[in-house]
């Protein structure tokens, strides 16, 4: 809402209006009833009677005392009284404007007050009562947002630790049998040997998100900017995935000219690409094709990602890129992760002036990137 001070400005200008036609209404009052009106008569025999019995004055002497000081300075009087008369409408004026100011300042308390009280203030000051309410709302939700990642940044910790004692306990039971069984069968000892390797590397992932989570908020991006063949990179990046992708018959289809290039950091882009490759395998079906598709818009280069499989709920497709948030709330110590992939990889395609979306139905998960082909358009965070 915009600063509309137009329902203020009418009031304020209505009671100077107001102001203005009654001082000199209550003037000319003050003058015709109580100077020349009713109250002159009473007011000259009070006047000199009081002359008499307190001076000791004659009649005479005190009419004569009446016409110096009041008659004959009528115009005086009239305007000490209106001045004084003005000065108790300027205060009654600056008290209605300074209420305004109170309700502000009030209203400005409560912004801090863990309350769902509304701010209310006067009528002719509801556009700042919608402001003051849009503040608290904004700030009342970062707190909440600030809350809620901590709390799962804790979780997190805790699953983690959790989860390094599994694959330690076995690397630690596999070696002991090793080491008190030298004459083992070869065969045996070559598959304790690979259950120990598998687990170490387990291992050595779970330690690798550790280092994510306490990095991920110390760490500024930093840009190395160069030109990128969009094309080989995503290719490149696919036949990565394919010791991942073979075991279950998934594969993934790249879509791209091969002409295709834009300018940014092809590291941390790399890394956008990986997490988001990594979590389309992750929740895709066995033998399912995940589709990587890439194109030139005008000045911005769409890149989109889709795979099958169960749908992300909506309200949950803007958390999903939330730091600490796993779209699976139940631990896994396989596919689990720190809940960091689509954060970072928000991150990166933020610091390249870019945008990244998601999209999910009963068919299909699409993530949508989108990024300007020219190094000009490019910006830091």
């Amino acid at each position: 809402m915009t600063n509309d001070f137009g329902k203020l400005k009418r009031k304020i200008f209505l009671q100077v209006l107001l102001i203005a036609i009654a001082a000199p209404l209550l003037g000319l009052f003050i003058e015709h009833l109580l100077i020349d009106g009713l109250f002159q008569a009473s007011f000259a025999e009070s006047f000199i009677a009081l002359c008499q019995n307190v001076f000791n004055a004659s009649y005479d002497q005190s009419l004569n005392m009446y016409q110096q000081l009041f008659r004959n300075n009528k115009t005086l009087w009239m305007a000490g009284g209106m001045f004084i008369l003005l000065l108790l409408i300027f205060y009654y004026a600056l008290s209605r404007m300074t209420k305004y100011f109170n309700e502000v300042s009030t209203g400005m308390d409560q912004l801090v007050e863990e309350s769902d009280r509304e701010i209310i203030l006067s009528p002719e000051m509801d556009f700042m009562s919608a402001k003051l309410n849009k503040i608290k709302n904004i700030l009342e939700k970062r707190d909440r947002d600030a809350k809620e990642a901590e709390q799962r940044k804790n979780d997190l910790v805790v699953y983690l630790a959790h989860d390094l004692k599994t694959p330690l306990t076995s690397v630690i039971g596999y070696l002991n049998l090793l080491d008190e069984a030298p004459d083992m069968p070869q065969e045996q000892k070559a598959k304790y040997v690979g259950i120990t390797l598998e687990k170490a590397y387990r291992l050595e992932q779970l330690i690798n998100e550790f280092f994510e989570i306490t990095r991920f908020n110390l760490q500024t991006i930093v840009l190395n900017k160069e030109k990128i063949n969009l094309s080989f990179m995503l290719q490149q990046i696919a036949d990565e995935f394919y010791p991942m992708l073979a075991p279950q018959g998934k594969q993934v289809a790249v879509n791209a000219p091969k002409s295709l290039t834009l300018s940014g950091d092809a590291d941390k882009l790399a890394r956008v690409f990986n997490n988001i490759l990594k979590n389309a395998i992750s929740y895709s079906p066995e033998n399912s094709v995940i589709d990587i598709s890439a194109e030139q818009q005008e000045k911005n280069i769409i890149i989109t990602i889709t795979n099958q499989g169960n749908p992300i709920p909506l309200h949950k497709l803007d958390t999903i890129f939330e730091k600490f948030y796993r779209l699976d709330s139940s631990r896994s110590s396989n596919t689990g992760g720190a809940g960091l992939g689509l954060a970072i990889a928000k991150e990166i395609i933020t610091a390249h002036g870019g945008t990244i979306t998601a999209e999910s139905n009963e068919e299909h998960t699409v993530f949508t990137m989108t990024l300007p082909s020219s190094n000009q358009e490019i910006r830091k965070p």
